[in-house]
């Protein structure tokens, strides 16, 4: 393996190295020179995300971020950090041989599971790991990686780029990445300021996101037999185009809400693995029910393909997908409707009293 961190393109190896030990290890299945002339060009990528509080460069063993705290207007910080991955959507990717777009679903996805503590993230690391490195590729995923940390104000400060024969297959690589952000403790959602009357907004989704696509890959390839290519009706699109497109990041709305007067925001989930039902519960308080009506919002075509397809119970689609609901919002309930309308989201249920659970109303498919 190679850390990503270590190499810089100005260094030079002895040549009594090059010609014993990387020949040995290139036999071996990697090569490491070919990995330095890969990453050489990676710095030019990820400097447009740095800012003033990045110190150094690549290069380093570490990335190097000094946080300026006064002129955040922080004064109780709270960094709040997320690991996560995009699943076998990679695998969309590989049968496309696309990759621009899989590295802004994995920095979306994180800059989402942090925004819903109420931080802004400051910098980023990725994971890439393949049997054998492709320029070409590497180039597109960091690209990706990069454009999503610049839209977000987020630093791409390092990573890790490994070389592993033997155990990914051709043309196949694993992609990961680690978020770090900030939030005044004041300002720390917990959940703790839900109650009942609370008004459930739900955000639309862009698709699938990153989420259920080992099931819905099961339904449209092996069952429905249908190819990337295809186009079924209600669509509006390719198979491929659809299962590609990037996960969306709600950090713009957050924002919205922050210049609010008050900032109304009670708490917030991001719907991603586990769905509506798995994942709302996190965020409510011990007596408190998300009731919610399945029939307040349009359900994605994609999403219904795979149910028909798959004969998937009408829960279980709420329970592996986010049905066309990728973040939801709690706000007090006489701001709903205004809140909705400015964000362009939909109000999809409420808070009553319970056990902490979903409840569905009516049940979906009945």
């Amino acid at each position: 393996m190679s850390t990503r961190n270590t190499i810089s393109s100005k260094k030079t190896e002895p040549k009594a190295m090059k010609t014993a030990k990387q020949s040995s290890y290139a036999k071996a299945g990697v090569d490491v020179a070919l990995g330095n002339r890969v990453k050489s060009g990676i710095g030019a990528l990820v400097r447009p995300t740095h800012g003033a509080e990045v110190l150094g460069g690549i290069g380093g063993f570490g990335g190097l971020f000094r946080p300026d705290f006064k002129k955040r207007g922080v004064k109780d910080p709270v960094l709040v950090a997320s690991v996560d991955g995009v699943g076998t959507k990679l695998k969309i990717a590989f049968a496309t041989d696309r990759h621009d777009t899989i590295g802004a679903d994995l920095v979306n996805h994180c800059v989402n599971d942090i925004a819903v503590t109420g931080a802004r993230p400051l910098f980023f690391l990725d994971y890439i790991a393949a049997a054998k490195l492709d320029p070409d590729v590497l180039k597109q995923i960091i690209s990706g990686l990069a454009r999503a940390c610049k839209e977000a104000g987020c630093a791409l400060i390092g990573g890790e780029t490994a070389q592993m024969p033997g155990l990914y297959g051709k043309g196949e690589y694993d992609l990961a990445g680690s978020i770090t952000g900030l939030v005044e403790r004041k300002d720390l959602l917990d959940g703790s300021r839900v109650k009942v009357g609370d008004a459930l907004i739900g955000l639309p989704s862009n698709g699938l996101h990153t989420n259920g696509y080992s099931l819905a890959r099961k339904v449209l390839f092996d069952l429905l037999g249908l190819k990337l290519t295809d186009r079924p009706a209600g669509l509006g699109t390719t198979i491929a185009a659809e299962l590609l497109k990037v996960h969306r990041s709600y950090l713009p709305a957050f924002e919205k809400l922050r210049a609010m007067k008050g900032n109304p925001l009670h708490a917030a989930a991001h719907i991603t693995g586990g769905g509506l039902i798995d994942n709302l519960p996190r965020i409510l308080p011990k007596g408190c029910d998300a009731v919610i009506d399945p029939r307040s919002w349009k359900v994605p075509a994609i999403f219904g393909i795979i149910g028909r397809g798959g004969n998937v119970d009408p829960l279980e689609m709420y329970q592996v997908f986010n049905m066309g609901i990728g973040m939801v919002l709690v706000v007090p309930s006489k701001d709903g409707k205004r809140i909705a309308k400015s964000l362009g989201g939909k109000i999809i249920g409420g808070i009553s009293k319970g056990s902490g659970v979903v409840r569905f109303i009516p049940e979906p498919g009945k």
